[in-house]
């Protein structure tokens, strides 16, 4: 096409744009949810006060295998929070500059809900 000869790193672009990061078995890719720097009632947090321990999941593996080899599927879904661990995880930074998380379902701690 005349956007592949004009630009040769097009389609590439093209291609890069649309990439997406898929887990493995039963690992669990989430991006790490900044708490709030000020109450409701409008004091200011210090940093060590708040720590990073909720995550949106962004993409989830097929599961992992039970001893019979019968598939066992991940617990938790797109777009669910979920509480993590305070250690853990492999950390994933894209070329768009997103700074990720990867981790094992039974890692995880549980799901928060509105409810």
């Amino acid at each position: 096409t005349l956007a592949e000869l004009t630009f040769p790193c097009a389609q590439q672009l093209l291609t890069m744009a649309f990439r997406r990061l898929i887990p493995l078995l039963d690992r669990v890719l989430v991006e790490k949810v900044a708490p709030a720097a000020k109450t409701t009632g409008g004091i200011l947090l210090p940093e060590s006060a708040s720590k990073v321990n909720s995550a949106k999941v962004l993409a989830v593996g097929a599961g992992g295998r039970d001893n019979n080899g019968n598939l066992v599927p991940v617990s938790v879904k797109e777009g669910d929070t979920v509480l993590l661990p305070e250690y853990g995880g492999t950390q994933v930074k894209l070329a768009d500059g997103k700074d990720l998380h990867i981790y094992r379902d039974a890692d995880l701690l549980g799901v928060l809900t509105d409810k």
